[in-house]
């Protein structure tokens, strides 16, 4: 197993509605993220700052696979389309990233 983290800005006006879908994640697509192989996936978020925190367990051998597969559900697509105007991405992602990956410094079990 291996943890995964990253963050993206939410533009201030699309938070309560963020929250509301959130609320119902339509069921195609939390079948295709266990689909995946993640578990004990959380958003958080930080107002004022208008930061969400995105944390995942991954159980696969095969993350970019697994993760392009993800990326090719037609579901998957669908709602991606409804979050990702909602969302601010930060400048210092790198290329190819939505959500910026983070460095795990520290956990303890």
């Amino acid at each position: 197993m291996k943890r995964y983290g990253a963050v993206i800005g939410i533009r201030p006006e699309h938070i309560a509605e963020y929250k509301r879908i959130h609320a119902a994640v339509w069921p195609d697509v939390l079948k295709q993220i266990k689909a995946s192989k993640i578990s004990n996936y959380s958003i958080y978020l930080k107002e004022p700052e208008n930061l969400m925190f995105a944390y995942y367990e991954y159980h696969g051998d095969d993350h970019d696979a697994d993760m392009a597969a993800m990326a090719a559900d037609p579901k998957t697509q669908q709602w991606w389309a409804v979050c990702m105007p909602m969302q601010a991405p930060l400048p210092s992602r790198k290329e190819g990233e939505w959500w910026a990956g983070t460095e795990e410094v520290f956990h303890l079990d």
